[in-house]
């Protein structure tokens, strides 16, 4: 959903079947003050476009890699119609950065094929902390008002499909 205008929380308003959906958020704890502001930004544009706070179920894991299971346990106990996986992981001196990246986007993607329900990847990757910032509020929008709006069109297609 980024644009050429380089603020990816710009999106189209188009009518969505919405009502009384329940979504889950799960936050990786590391770099919390960028995650933090993902899930608050997630939060409040669910709420704007009419989802209750009540169901807006958070969850938290320590660190990006357990996104996906977060995600599988809230879509299996929480009977939620869809689930965020909020992180970031800054690029570091070696490689883990390219392994978690890797396997957290390869686990998140198959949850939504295994699943039957949409999990959307809402994780920042970023070389340094400045740009992490610039994506979680700051001069490129909220990635977390993405992945919200994502998942809200994902339920409504969901919902048009049966």
């Amino acid at each position: 959903m980024a644009s050429s205008f380089k603020n990816l929380s710009d999106y189209k308003n188009t009518a969505l079947d919405i009502d009384n959906a329940r979504i889950g958020i799960v936050v990786s704890e590391w770099n919390d003050e960028i995650t933090g502001a993902l899930a608050q930004g997630a939060i409040d544009i669910l709420m704007e476009k009419g989802i209750k706070e009540e169901n807006i179920v958070v969850k938290y894991v320590p660190g990006t890699f357990e996104l996906a299971l977060g995600a599988k346990y809230l879509i299996e106990q929480s009977q939620v119609e869809a689930a965020l996986c909020l992180g970031c992981v800054i690029q570091g001196e070696t490689r883990h950065f390219d392994f978690i990246c890797n396997a957290s986007a390869n686990a998140i993607a198959s949850l939504n094929i295994s699943s039957n329900r949409p999990v959307i990847f809402g994780v920042l990757t970023t070389d340094n902390q400045q740009q992490a910032k610039d994506r979680a509020g700051g001069k490129f929008g909220n990635k977390g008002v993405e992945a919200g709006i994502t998942a809200l069109k994902m339920i409504s297609l969901a919902r048009s499909n049966h």
